[in-house]
């Protein structure tokens, strides 16, 4: 059986692994992803050295080689699939990142968004099996998105469609790092959950005593799987926050359900841990804003079946489709 690697680039973390042709994770290791400050090269670097040590691994554990390396890269992909545009949360811009990688590895390299992997991770193997017409909202640190219709990704005339978390639900709200104010990811991600627990502990709230004696009573070392395993534990300020940040999923959710009416939507990402702490008020939400509810079929939301593995799953089923 032939394996692939898969790559994911976050803002946060460089994840990746060997899997074989039915989406199984046989190798796996991460990095951190470098200051985005650094060159552009720097975060190519990073990549280089996970998919080296994949290979290694590989050898060392009796794995097949794997033949081909698909990426999953946070930002804008372009239509063809080589170059990465804009990437908000690293250094990239107009990055021709395949190409790059090409030059320093002997294998085929495949490129697209890691929402659009996330989802063809989950359609192929997993929560949007067997749907025809599903929706990707990958909540990490911002928001991605990818779109299903009819089987296929939708990637849009210049490769960038599904870009949810830079929607405007707040106009003149939170700016965001594309430069505009009050996306949908400054209220509904995993900086915007940070964002607010680090205000209230910042302005001495007695909300987050609780949470600040986590941390030494330190706000700068709060972050979200702290933040969600303290709501899982009954902290009312946390739960709250996760409830705040889901409130803001179902709005943006019965946006795009008005838009696109797709059967599912799956969510994705590293702040979908926290479960039904976040899309049980997601829902709430969303079955009170959809446009002609009661008249119409509902979507359902769902949590992704991979979590934070489903865009290296999807990119390295890429990768491996495109070759054939």
């Amino acid at each position: 059986m032939s394996t692939s690697i898969g790559i994911d680039i976050g803002g946060t973390k460089v994840s990746g692994g060997v899997l074989d042709e039915d989406g199984r994770i046989l190798v796996r290791t991460r990095r951190d992803t470098p200051d985005r400050s650094n060159a552009p090269r720097v975060v190519e670097d990073t990549i280089v050295e996970v998919i080296e040590e994949l290979l290694v691994q590989a050898d060392a554990e009796g794995v097949e080689r794997p033949v081909t390396v698909g990426v999953g890269a946070a930002g804008f992909v372009a239509a063809d699939r080589s170059t990465v545009v804009f990437a908000p949360h690293l250094s990239w811009r107009n990055e021709p990142l395949r190409e790059a990688l090409g030059k320093r590895l002997d294998l085929p390299i495949s490129i697209d968004n890691d929402a659009n992997a996330a989802l063809w991770a989950e359609h192929r193997f997993g929560a949007a099996r067997g749907a025809s017409h599903a929706v990707m909202i990958t909540l990490g640190t911002g928001i991605g998105g990818a779109i299903l219709v009819g089987g296929q990704l939708v990637r849009g005339r210049y490769g960038i469609a599904g870009e949810f978390g830079h929607m405007q639900v707040v106009p003149g709200g939170q700016r965001c790092e594309c430069g505009n104010r009050g996306c949908w990811e400054q209220y509904s991600s995993g900086n915007a959950l940070v964002r607010e627990a680090r205000g209230l502990a910042m302005a001495n709230s007695p909300m987050a005593t609780d949470l600040l004696a986590h941390v030494g009573g330190d706000p700068a070392s709060l972050t979200g799987p702290m933040i969600t395993e303290a709501a899982r534990h009954g902290d009312a300020t946390a739960t709250e926050l996760l409830a705040e940040i889901g409130h803001w999923l179902g709005v943006g959710i019965a946006n795009l359900a008005a838009a696109l009416d797709p059967e599912v939507f799956v969510i994705g990402g590293g702040v979908s841990a926290a479960g039904d702490l976040l899309l049980g008020p997601a829902r709430d939400t969303f079955a009170r804003q959809l446009p002609g509810r009661g008249y119409r079929p509902a979507a359902t939301i769902v949590a992704a079946r991979f979590g934070p593995d489903a865009g290296l799953i999807g990119a390295a089923a890429l990768g491996a489709e495109e070759q054939m």
